[in-house]
């Protein structure tokens, strides 16, 4: 029988042989997944690695340099103590039901105790980009460079900014080609989450009508993720509640970044309210509330603008797959309500906390709102305004010109900053203070497409240098990292053609 090691473990010497690893997710009945060991790549080397996402596993970075250390995050060499599995779900894809989905190319190595916040935790190790599983489709399982890439460096950098995220503790390449719409070299990214389960875990069940497997994926949620959940009058519908309202916030943090998903789709949507599964996403430059960063998405279903609703759409999806559970529709609905309320507040002081304002007013809602429309009339770049604004003396409009200067219709701006100054001085702010307080929220530095693209370009030239220099900076974002500068800056004319899509 296998000891289990105390949630709190201390990994002896950080070594990649005391990590300690099992698997509650394979305790589950086997109709939930398929046990399966990863398919090995050819001469793997490594890539990226975060040193921030090892740690929170115990495990030294430096571990990072060691064969074995490539050999098990490549998936060529399997932990003994691991139980590697490809999970089923389901899902809605772009309003439509598409059936059993699963684990394409994504294999669960187990879970390993995790310090997050100081407070432990355990976190499901996931090889992506680890070959077929009987999920694929038709696909061959595996992840090219460039999507890794991606991924690896937008879920570090949302974790700085403090967004709900999967983590990505390293990047393994191969020379080994595959076909997409070039060939391209393969790669596998570790993902790290306390679970994987999604919303399209549920409805897998529900549309089956298989009401038990339901109950037990459930019970699996609760006593994993939600344990205070255990003694509510209501269980599944309390755990619902709590899952729409971790959603609203986060989508909320979205929209206050300018983060794009681009394929909010069910099965890429989190049981915990996480960031997950980073595809076609994208980080607003130039402000259009209606801005598809998806090139796949022909119709806008995922526009920046309409997430918000995304959400609220992909968490009544989760309602009626729990319905069996929860047992009245009204109750559903009771759980459901709680989403726009939290995502109203979550936004409404996300808001506050960009403009600086330390109160509230009754028309506080319009002046955000002239404020977005005077962005979209300007186009003006997203970050950098929010970044500049938090600079604005209350008592030097000549000072303005940094900001000004992202505007097309200057003088729209600058009607608008009248109303600002104005709601300033109600609330007595002080420019130094304000200045402090907003660029702790307001970041300098985001994964724009154009600097993903140029890391890209390197690495597939073996030069992963620069994977390595961006993660630095964006572990940052909120510093203002003299000599970097050039990071935070617009993209240049050549990234105009720059498209991400599904295969991203």
């Amino acid at each position: 029988m296998m000891i289990e090691p105390p949630v709190n473990a201390v990994h002896l010497d950080g070594r990649l042989e005391q990590l300690p690893i099992s698997n509650e997710f394979a305790g589950l009945p086997e109709a939930f997944y398929t046990r399966l060991s990863p398919t090995p790549l050819p001469a793997p080397y490594l890539v990226a690695v975060s040193a921030a996402a090892a740690r929170l596993i115990g495990l030294d970075p430096e571990q990072a340099r060691r064969d074995e250390f490539v050999e098990t995050f490549t998936g060529n060499r399997v932990l003994p103590q691991s139980t590697p599995l490809a999970a089923v779900y389901s899902g809605h894809q772009f309003g439509v039901w598409a059936g059993q989905l699963g684990d394409g190319r994504a294999i669960l190595l187990g879970e390993t105790p995790a310090n997050i916040d100081a407070a432990p935790q355990r976190l499901e190790l996931q090889l992506k980009g680890a070959g077929a599983t009987p999920y694929s489709r038709m696909g061959d399982g595996r992840a090219v460079l460039r999507s890794s890439i991606r991924e690896f460096l937008c879920s570090e950098a949302m974790a700085a900014l403090g967004i709900p995220t999967t983590r990505a503790l390293c990047i393994t390449g191969s020379d080994q080609m595959v076909m997409r719409e070039m060939p391209e070299t393969t790669a596998v990214a570790t993902r790290m989450a306390p679970s994987f389960v999604r919303f399209g875990s549920f409805e897998h069940w529900y549309y089956k009508g298989r009401t038990e497997e339901l109950r037990v994926l459930a019970d699996h949620v609760i006593e994993r993720c939600y344990p205070h959940l255990r003694e509510a009058a209501r269980p599944y519908q309390a755990l619902l509640s709590e899952v729409a309202q971790r959603t609203a916030r986060m989508i909320a943090q979205w929209q206050a970044v300018g983060f794009m998903h681009g394929v909010m789709n069910t099965d890429n949507m989190s049981i915990l309210g996480i960031t997950l599964d980073y595809g076609p996403f994208g980080f607003m430059e130039a402000f259009d509330a209606h801005h598809i960063c998806n090139h796949t998405d022909s119709q806008g279903r995922y526009a920046y603008n309409v997430q918000p609703q995304v959400g609220h759409w992909n968490c009544y999806a989760l309602g009626q797959a729990m319905l069996p559970l929860i047992g009245e529709v009204d109750d559903v609905h009771e759980a459901l309500a709680t989403y726009q309320t939290e995502y109203t507040a979550a936004f409404d002081a996300a808001m506050h906390a960009k403009l600086g304002l330390a109160t509230r007013e009754e028309q506080d809602g319009k002046l955000f709102d002239e404020l977005f429309a005077v962005m979209q009339k300007s186009r003006a770049d997203f970050t950098l305004f929010f970044r500049r604004l938090g600079d604005l003396r209350i008592d030097d409009p000549a000072g303005d010109a940094p900001i000004r200067d992202l505007f097309i219709d200057r003088a729209a701006f600058d009607a608008w900053a009248l109303q600002y100054r104005s709601r300033l001085r109600r609330e007595a702010s002080q420019d130094d203070q304000r200045h402090e307080q907003m660029h702790r929220v307001n970041p300098k530095y985001v994964l724009r497409n154009y600097l993903a693209q140029v890391a890209i370009e390197k690495a597939q030239d073996r030069d992963f240098s620069e994977i390595a220099r961006l993660l630095a900076v964006l572990e940052h974002p909120y510093d203002e990292q003299a000599g970097n500068e050039h990071y935070a800056a617009p993209a240049p004319d050549w990234a105009s053609h720059l498209e991400v899509s599904c295969s991203s």
